[in-house]
């Protein structure tokens, strides 16, 4: 029997699915969802915690932590939204059990953040912040992925604040809780460190095709010590 397949390997190959040719499940050809997740029609409204008040003049994204050169990288509002636009077309999954697919998500690509303020060589995780100190943790590879965007629009639309505007990451192939809304910031980390949700018994890594959803379900190199 072959190994199975990688979530990022299954994302990957879905990438290219838009919301006109997504299969219906009304025509006998459901879409490919992970284990235990259903088809959300809509978006429902998940956070925990209050919407935040944006406020363009005091907006920063920051790069720190681990960086090449040592130093932290910045940009305001004006400068971020500036940055080259890119579209990726891709499913969210989240650990709640609803999956929305063929979205059509606009912003810039993690990639573009990576050349633009490089990891040091010895760099293996990222911890991406948010709103009221919210973090999220997630190997290099897995923000590097072709995939991970940090969204401003939805299907051409911008996010609404309850979505997550300004900024909200996608990393399609991990469960939605591994895409903060309301982001501020990546810090670039030599060693795992668990962000919010993973401190409170969700699963380190967050795979929705192997259904990591808890962290009672890690194995061993799965992540950090509870």
């Amino acid at each position: 029997m072959g190994q199975p397949e990688s979530g990022a390997h299954r994302e990957a190959e879905r990438s290219d699915r838009s919301p006109e040719n997504s299969p219906d499940p009304a025509s006998g050809f459901p879409p490919d969802l992970p284990p235990g997740q259903r088809l959300q029609r809509g978006w429902p409204v998940t956070h925990y915690g209050p919407v935040p008040k944006f406020k363009p003049d005091r907006w920063e994204f920051r790069v720190f932590g681990a960086t090449a050169d040592g130093d932290k990288r910045c940009w305001n509002h004006e400068e971020f939204s500036a940055l080259p636009f890119s579209t990726v077309v891709a499913d969210l999954h989240c650990v709640t059990k609803f999956s929305m697919v063929g979205a059509e998500w606009g912003g810039v690509p993690a990639r573009t953040i990576l050349e633009l303020a490089p990891p040091a060589p010895h760099v293996t995780h990222v911890m991406v912040w948010a709103e009221y100190g919210y973090s999220a943790n997630m190997r290099l590879a897995d923000f590097a992925s072709e995939h991970t965007i940090f969204a401003t629009h939805k299907d051409g639309e911008l996010l609404t604040a309850e979505h997550g505007f300004p900024l909200r990451l996608i990393v399609p192939h991990l469960y939605a809780w591994k895409g903060p809304k309301w982001v501020r910031g990546v810090e670039y980390m030599a060693a795992d460190r668990r962000g919010f949700w993973e401190e409170r018994g969700y699963h380190n890594l967050g795979d929705p095709w192997r259904e990591q959803r808890y962290s009672y379900q890690e194995e061993p190199g799965d992540g950090p010590e509870l």
